[in-house]
């Protein structure tokens, strides 16, 4: 799943995830639980994360190589926020060169001006780390999660002035990305700018066209 932060990929790569049977996995998530543990990874990506910069290629792929290594990863799985860059891709398709796994590139394309609005309204709970927007929700800015009632935060890389700066990242360094699968044939690109269950329905009808395989509700 490919497309700017904000833009709905990993919303959308859970309800695929449910639909198809086969496990979501997201390197933003990986990372932000690492800087909670302050494990030896999220340690050294902090700084990176806390500036809105891509955290390293070698960390993020030693990362990812050690999550595709286990068993629920046999039939498949979805990536969410990996690759973001061309080497990432070429490390990414290393790992499974040797299995027949085959690789399908699907962006979802926001503009830039409803990302920030969308990034700069998310407050995160700390302890259990839903996500709240106080656009839907005004009275979650400055609130408390519903689930375990800790006191809502909005997150160093939900700033306006981290946003901007993380989507110039984006543009810079991923979209030569989508180039790259584009030249295999190998990507397809959605309107993120609808209904999350319109994009859903989207996305289902395209896997269907692309793979052949029938994915019944």
């Amino acid at each position: 799943m490919l497309g700017p932060p904000g833009a709905g990929k990993g919303t959308q790569a859970r309800m695929l995830s449910e639909r198809l049977g086969i496990p979501h996995i997201s390197t933003g998530d990986m990372l932000r639980e690492a800087l909670r543990n302050q494990s030896e990874l999220g340690n050294k990506a902090r700084s990176f994360v806390e500036s809105g910069l891509l955290v390293p290629d070698e960390l993020v792929d030693a990362m990812v190589a050690k999550r595709l290594g286990q068993a629920d990863c046999e039939r498949g799985f979805i990536l969410d926020g990996y690759p973001r860059t061309i080497p990432q891709a070429q490390y990414l398709q290393s790992l499974i060169s040797g299995d027949g796994t085959e690789v399908l590139a699907i962006g979802i394309n926001v503009e830039d001006q409803v990302l920030i609005q969308r990034l700069s309204s998310r407050w995160t709970c700390p302890k259990c780390g839903k996500i709240y927007n106080s656009m839907l929700d005004p009275d979650k800015a400055f609130g408390s999660c519903d689930e375990c009632h800790a006191r809502l935060v909005q997150r160093k890389d939900d700033t306006v002035e981290v946003i901007a700066e993380r989507l110039q990242i984006y543009h810079r360094t991923t979209r030569p990305l989508i180039q790259h699968f584009q030249s295999q044939s190998i990507y397809s690109e959605v309107d993120g700018n609808r209904p999350v269950g319109e994009i859903f329905d989207s996305l289902v009808g395209l896997i269907q066209n692309r793979t052949g395989v029938r994915i019944d509700d």
